[in-house]
């Protein structure tokens, strides 16, 4: 019998292979209802992630601590949690009238309650991506924990080392001074691996108003529980309630949020208007329809992308307050999200608009009739299988109390939103023409009503292709990337919503026929990192003033197409 030659499975295979058992890991912990991390059921999640490596984690395979990825996870964690034993991941089961303060992440809309010293809980209220985020990163905090703890322990009798001793002693104190401040980083940069100038350098960015030095505090706390667990006084738990293993994957939030826009729209009798839905951020369409007019005297020396970049920064709270203000009088309405999906909306009534000094308005849009101008939906961004929960049930029709249902008249979806890219940099805009689903064989081609034309604009590189939607942006690693960029599939960068998203609008639109089947969709993305590069990945830090350029020139280009398109054919201008 003759010999096969079996080619070595490729890196970008085994990071493949890697992703699918980290999912299957997951749903099946979520089914089993609980598991220990750092135990037998913890085992596949941590060699997958180990096998991944991803970009985001930079050294979790190495012996030396992940700083960068350390500082990623805790923006997106809850304060506090490298203190628990216990995780509970629940659904909105009423919290929020108890006595417990809600903590929010940093980096990550979410409420999480800190129950007693030993338990935090979590809601998830955005569906299962929101799970695989929260068990990925606490993943890689239990191997971090391990990793200090490997540095410190003396044999099995439980004994620390003198760098371990110390760091205990500067965490007790309630202050420091700035010698023992010092003193206490070179203990810590001994355990971790690391020099003094490399935890000098990232320690102001951990730190918060409560506590300057919960850096040290995080490091303490994370192998303090590594060693409980080593020495078997204390195993740590992750759990799921009741109640969320019930109610996950039924849309009961993304429900309630949709009811309520239909209501709106209804009672100010919008719903049988020309509707455009936007999802991209709760700013960039409402500073480019009312800031140049509530900022009049502001932008005469000034260009339109100057004073957007001015709203940027920390210390323009005052003009943009006028601006919202100038908004609400004019024709937008604020729904603040009431549902637990964390998506809050703006509806803008573009008749009631004030249209002065806005460049990308044409004189016969202003002069079209009140009736025929269109009203814009603005949602914000939504977190990964959430696009498809919060557009499916928003593109669903109206029911109203006799049981009739009442189609909405969606004229065009455009999604704007910051994505990895793969061939270009920060700040550069991708155009797609088609969703690849990592991990499945499924992809979404669709006719894009934006081009890499429409976009063109001087000092931005704007790219075209294929976009790849994944499963996790904390679970990408160079090898993958490699091979979506270089293959057939003309991956030319990656998200969390895009097939989500269009999954929903074609089901809707093809499907169920809820809504017009010819309804325009519009993509358009800005690169917040290059994930193909070192030193430029999400973990290495935000875009800053150089995404503010690329954010407003998509807006502006998705309002001038959806104002030009709302003008009657026969309109004529005196």
């Amino acid at each position: 019998m003759p010999i096969l030659n079996v080619e070595p499975r490729t890196r970008a295979q085994e990071s493949t292979n890697a992703i699918e058992r980290m999912y299957i890991t997951m749903r099946h912990l979520f089914n089993r209802g609980f598991y220990k991390p750092m135990g037998v059921s913890g085992e596949s999640l941590r060699e997958s992630l180990l096998t991944l490596r991803p970009e985001i984690y930079g050294s979790i395979a190495d012996d030396k601590i992940e700083l960068s990825g350390l500082l990623y996870v805790m923006d997106r964690l809850p304060s506090g949690i490298e203190e628990c034993s216990y995780i509970n991941l629940t659904s909105d089961e009423g919290y929020d009238g108890s006595h417990f303060i809600p903590i929010i992440p940093k980096k990550r809309r979410r409420n999480c309650y800190r129950i007693d010293s030993e338990q935090m809980n979590i809601e998830v209220t955005r569906g299962r991506s929101e799970i695989y985020d929260i068990l990925t990163h606490l993943t890689f905090l239990m191997i971090e924990s391990h990793k200090i703890m490997k540095q410190v322990l003396v044999g099995d009798s439980g004994n620390t080392t003198r760098d371990w001793k110390c760091l205990e002693s500067a965490v007790k104190k309630k202050k420091l001074t700035q010698p023992e401040k010092e003193i206490a980083v070179t203990h810590t940069a001994t355990i971790l691996g690391r020099t003094f100038d490399e935890v000098m350098t990232v320690y102001d960015d951990f730190a918060t108003d409560q506590n300057p030095h919960q850096f040290l505090s995080i490091i303490y706390h994370l192998g303090e529980l590594a060693r409980r667990e080593i020495m078997d006084e204390q195993k740590r738990l992750v759990t799921f309630s009741p109640v969320l293993r019930e109610r996950l994957g039924h849309h009961i939030h993304g429900d309630k949020w949709a009811y309520r826009i239909k209501q709106h729209l209804i009672d100010n009798n919008l719903f049988d208007r020309p509707l455009h839905i936007i999802s991209a951020n709760l700013h960039s369409v409402m500073n480019s329809l009312y800031g140049p007019k509530a900022l009049a005297s502001k932008l005469k020396n000034k260009d339109r992308m100057e004073l957007f970049a001015q709203l940027s920064d920390d210390g323009s709270k005052k003009d943009r307050d006028a601006i919202k203000k100038h908004a609400l009088a004019n024709g937008m309405t604020y729904l603040k999200d009431e549902s637990g999906t964390n998506i809050n909306v703006q509806v803008f009534d573009m008749s009631q608009c004030q249209y002065m000094d806005v460049d990308f308005c044409s004189l016969r849009f202003r002069e079209s009739e009140n009736n025929t101008k269109p009203v814009l939906i603005v949602m914000d961004y939504a977190f990964g299988e959430q696009a498809y929960e919060t557009m499916d049930e928003l593109l669903k029709p109206y029911k109203d109390q006799e049981g009739n249902e009442h189609q909405m008249n969606v004229q065009s979806i455009s999604i704007m939103g910051k994505a990895g890219i793969l061939e270009g940099d920060k700040g550069d805009i991708m155009v797609p023409d088609a969703h690849v689903f990592e991990g499945t064989a499924d992809n979404y081609p669709f006719k894009n009503a934006l081009s890499k034309k429409d976009l063109k604009t001087d000092g931005i590189n704007v790219v075209s292709g294929s976009m790849v939607t994944v499963l996790g942006t904390s679970l990408q690693n160079k090898d993958l990337l490699e091979f979506f960029y270089s293959s057939s599939w003309r991956v030319i960068g990656l998200e969390m919503e895009g097939a989500h998203y269009q999954k929903a609008i074609q089901a809707a639109s093809r499907v169920r026929r809820s809504i017009n089947k010819k309804v325009k969709v519009r993509y358009a993305y800005y690169a917040s990192d290059n994930p193909l590069k070192t030193g430029h990945t999400l973990a290495s830090g935000g875009l800053g003033l150089l995404g503010v350029k690329p954010v407003y020139v998509i807006t502006e280009k998705i309002l001038e197409q959806i104002m030009e398109e709302s003008i009657p054919p026969d309109l004529t201008i005196d």
